[in-house]
């Protein structure tokens, strides 16, 4: 189970402007008063487009690097009829744009697709690599019920693939018919061309074995101070497809239902934020409170696997890497000291968060002490207490490994000071995450930590592979 500690204030600045709009259409309809309903026509690509906007695809903002220019539609390539739609995707120096991606939006005012359960559509490629994502659900103005599957491989023949509805229910009115993102992360950065045709929602009937998650299906914990939030993250939805196979694709909160155990010290809204709102009921036998809130959900009337089990706290907190926390600023995740050092990696995405992963380690440090000009303060961690530290060895790891932990005070100063922690092979759980609540007074040497500047991490190759999350140091009040 995985440890976290949340403090500060996630802002969601659409949150009021939605309450606003629902409040302000709250109002009571007569008996007489027919709800309006929405074209349910399945189609949205077959030897034409469905019902599309008149551009038919639009294209993610070029600012991010979107490529505009590389859609088009195939009268010499299809699996059924007479044409396909043809996607070339670029290389990452392409000057028009390094990968190419966006959305066949509904061109009325959306479509009912309550009576299917499945995107499905046919698929080829010039070779055999991967899409990076697919899916539905995204229009750029609502997102809400979006729906997306990643890394899809593709063969040089036609083949069919399927993505399941998690609850059809839910969409009454969707006006996102498809989305697709295409790179070269996994094509060796060699453009591409692949193909799509008949597009289209179907009613299958044969999708079974629904398994909703949150928190990627895991129990998690976290201590939080009061009137702040802790959002939760890796919502998904497993199904068994018609050929026997799981797929699992990632899926907004606004598909679940959401319970809290305690709502005298947590809440929960429906996009997944959980509110610490009290530090909970005396307990009538101890004459404590009682400062847990345990938080689950369901999608469709299923459970879905994962929990948060919060505590209410009252913590201080300097974080140096972490998704929740108002991080302070860094130098890099990675301070390449050549020749001796052979560490590579950094901060990179992981299961829709961020982790420090680490390749090839014998020595690296995390560094914010103003490196090269930068103007990066060190900080001051004199009113701290511990250093919270998640570590994840990916390997095998023996009781004889470890990963030594030094924290330096005026780094490159005259007045240095550090000190060292040492974590055994035998502390670590290979492949699976362990965390660390280390007090600052166990490193040993570290008599001044005003002005601390680097955190290193030295294994000397006893653990060559490993990943890192929230690092920060805290103090309980």
């Amino acid at each position: 189970m995985k440890k976290l500690i949340y403090k500060y204030h996630i802002v969601f600045p659409f949150i009021a402007l939605m309450c606003i709009a629902l409040i302000s259409c709250e109002r009571g309809f007569s008996d007489d008063v027919e709800v309006a309903t929405f074209g349910s026509n399945p189609e949205i690509y077959t030897d034409a487009p469905v019902g599309l906007t008149d551009e038919f695809f639009e294209s993610f903002d070029p600012a991010t690097g979107a490529n505009p220019e590389g859609f088009g539609t195939d009268e010499n390539e299809a699996y059924s009829g007479r044409s396909s739609i043809r996607i070339d995707v670029p290389s990452p120096t392409d000057p028009d744009g390094g990968y190419i991606g966006g959305i066949f939006r509904d061109r009325g005012k959306g479509r009912d697709l309550t009576e299917y359960d499945a995107l499905t559509f046919w698929a080829k490629g010039s070779t055999t690599t991967t899409i990076d994502q697919v899916g539905f659900g995204t229009d750029f103005d609502k997102n809400k019920y979006a729906v997306n599957m990643s890394n899809i491989e593709l063969s040089t023949k036609w083949k069919k693939y399927i993505i399941p509805i998690p609850d059809a229910s839910k969409l009454v009115q969707e006006r996102g018919m498809f989305l697709f993102s295409a790179g070269t992360s996994n094509n060796n950065g060699i453009g591409f061309t692949f193909w799509l045709d008949e597009v289209k929602f179907e009613k299958l009937g044969t999708i079974g074995q629904p398994r909703p998650a949150i928190l990627g299906g895991q129990d998690q914990t976290a201590q939080a101070n009061v009137d702040t939030t802790v959002p939760l993250t890796s919502f998904t939805y497993t199904a068994n497809l018609p050929n026997g196979q799981d797929v699992t694709v990632s899926v907004t909160p606004y598909y679940f239902d959401f319970e809290t155990s305690n709502p005298f010290v947590a809440s929960v809204n429906e996009q997944g934020v959980v509110s610490v709102d009290g530090a909970g009921d005396v307990d009538p036998e101890t004459g404590e409170p009682d400062a847990f809130a345990t938080i689950t959900a369901s999608l469709g009337g299923l459970n879905a696997a994962g929990s948060l089990t919060v505590e209410a706290v009252d913590i201080d907190i300097i974080s140096i890497f972490s998704d929740v926390f108002a991080n302070v600023a860094v130098d890099n995740y990675n301070g390449f000291y050549e020749p001796f050092q052979t560490t590579l990696g950094g901060s990179i995405e992981e299961d829709g968060g961020n982790v420090i992963n680490y390749t090839l380690l014998n020595f690296v440090a995390i560094e914010f002490y103003g490196r090269g000009g930068s103007g990066v303060p060190p900080v001051d961690a004199t009113e701290m207490e511990f250093l919270h530290i998640d570590i994840r060895a990916n390997e095998i790891v023996d009781a004889a490994d470890y990963i030594d932990i030094s924290l330096h005070n005026n780094f490159t100063q005259s007045n240095e000071v550090s000190g060292t922690f040492r974590v055994n092979g035998s502390d670590l759980t290979s492949n699976d995450w362990v965390q660390f609540d280390i007090p600052l007074s166990s490193f040993s040497g570290l008599s001044a930590r005003e002005a601390i500047g680097m955190m290193l991490f030295v294994s000397d190759g006893t653990i060559a592979n490993v990943s890192l999350d929230n690092i920060y140091f805290y103090t309980e009040n």
